[in-house]
Order: structure tokens, then sequence, then C-alpha cells
């Protein structure tokens, strides 16, 4: 087995990913802290076409060199706005019949293996700060709740591993791999 060179992957440029039919998902980090973290979201959204990306409360916005060291460029090729309120946004997002759910535990919360979603509405996964994950007033406002199961002693993934869990899982519902 042959490593391929990026050439052979046949990527879309940024013209070709803005033009392209995105999955519908949306993205909202809440008052996210690592540069870092934000940067590796925007990567993974590039990779499964996500529709855009909402950077609410104290989350840096780009162009910032630890944001860009991460996302690889992908700043320039996913769509993103910045909100200054996030409970403002959801219940914004909510009324144009987006479905919301934030990632976080929660009493009742949604195991995401058994989530299933509705091929009809777009949806939007809620991504928390790194110690205090999504405040509490959203996650009342949210459509649904949604955990990532966990198995070990630790009590939380980092956030940009949840994005990554959490969107390829709802991008292969979307597209019939699941």
């Amino acid at each position: 087995m042959r490593k391929l060179e990026n050439k052979e992957l046949e990527r879309l440029d940024i013209a070709g990913f803005k033009k392209a039919k995105k999955t519908p998902i949306i993205l909202i980090l809440d008052n996210i802290r690592s540069l870092n973290n934000i940067g590796s979201v925007f990567r993974t959204a590039d990779a499964f076409l996500v529709e855009k990306i909402y950077l609410c409360g104290i989350t840096a916005i780009p162009p910032h060199k630890d944001i860009r060291k991460t996302a690889l460029g992908a700043t320039e090729s996913v769509d993103w706005e910045y909100r200054k309120n996030t409970l403002e946004l959801v219940e914004e997002l909510k009324a144009t019949g987006v479905m919301t759910c934030a990632i976080e535990q929660a009493e009742h919360a949604t195991m995401l293996n058994d989530f299933k979603i509705n091929q009809e509405l777009p949806i939007a996964l809620i991504f928390g700060n790194e110690v205090k994950g999504v405040s509490q007033e959203v996650v009342s406002v949210s459509d649904v709740v949604l955990e990532i199961p966990q198995f070990g002693t630790k009590h939380s993934l980092n956030i940009s591993v949840s994005a990554g869990i959490a969107i390829w899982d709802i991008w292969a519902k979307f597209s019939g791999q699941k």
C-alpha cells in the first residue's frame, strides 16, 4: 500500500468549495477559549462541507495566527460569522426551522449514536467552553441535547475532538452512510 500524495486527493479549491452543495450542518462555538481548538473546528468543518460556523461570545475570530496554524486555510473556505450572544442566535435559528443540538452531558440527553436526524431539517451543533461546556441557558432552549458516549475515567473530550466525532456522525447520517 502506498500513501497518496496531496495532488492525488483531488480536493476542491476554495472556489469549488464555495460552489459545492453543503451538508446542512451549522456549528455554534459557545465561548471557546483555545484558538487552536477554533482552528481545528474550521478544518473539520471544511472536510465535511459544513454550511457555516458561528463564533460566539469570547470565541476569537479569524484572522489570527493561532487559528490559522490549525485551520490550514479553512477560515477562507468555510463561511463564518461572529455573534456576541449565543442564546439569541440559537433562538433565531430555531425560529427559521433549524434543529438545535447542544453537545453536552445533561439529564435526558440522547446518545449521539442513537440520534435520528430529520433529512428535511438543517442541524446546528452547539459546542461549549473547554471548562464550563455549553451554557445552561443555551442547553435549556436547545431542541435536543446530544451526548457522546464515553467509557473511560475522564468526564469530557476536547472540544475539537467532540466536534470531529459529532460532525462526522451527523454528516454520515445525512449522506446515508449510517
